[in-house]
């Protein structure tokens, strides 16, 4: 972890303490712990108040990160993120909860800036028979045979062998 303490920087930016972890692409679990590590200390030991990520080469984020930055936001802490590749920001939770203010910056909000609405999906039976189930009229809850007659299994076995 040496390593990577020694690539990170954190510099301030309009009064926002903001962490650079380099050109590295991929952030694993020990990136997150060193991350974790490191806000920790701006926070508990440096009394920092308002945070910032820089995200310019970011393209994949341990599912722990957003979660750790809203636990500091719902102690008080200002939470931005600083330049997001195109991928980060069409994230559920970055789409959901960041605000762009300007410059590249967004903002974490409590409130959803984008309320989520499920994708409509069409009707993945649609009347067919899957595994011997269904009746063919679009009731998934037929007789349970893929032929309609009871003995789907048979019969369907009897139809891969061509019999």
């Amino acid at each position: 972890m040496v390593a990577k303490k020694q690539r990170m920087t954190i510099h301030k930016r309009d009064g926002v303490s903001v962490l650079d972890l380099g050109e590295m692409d991929i952030w694993d679990g020990a990136d997150l712990a060193l991350l974790r590590e490191t806000l920790f200390n701006l926070i508990e030991i440096d009394g920092s108040r308002s945070i910032g990520v820089d995200m310019l080469h970011v393209k994949y984020i341990p599912s722990g990160f957003f979660g750790m930055l809203y636990d500091w936001h719902d102690k008080g802490i200002a939470i931005s993120l600083y330049t997001p590749q195109e991928h980060v920001k069409q994230m559920l939770w970055f789409r959901q909860f960041f605000n762009h203010t300007c410059d590249g910056q967004y903002v974490l909000n409590s409130d959803q800036t984008e309320p989520y609405a499920p994708a409509t999906h069409p009707r993945w039976n649609n009347g067919a028979k899957v595994n011997g189930h269904g009746n063919g009229n679009g009731n998934p809850n037929g007789n349970g045979a893929a032929n309609g007659n009871g003995n789907g299994k048979a019969r369907s076995i009897k139809a891969i062998n061509g019999s």
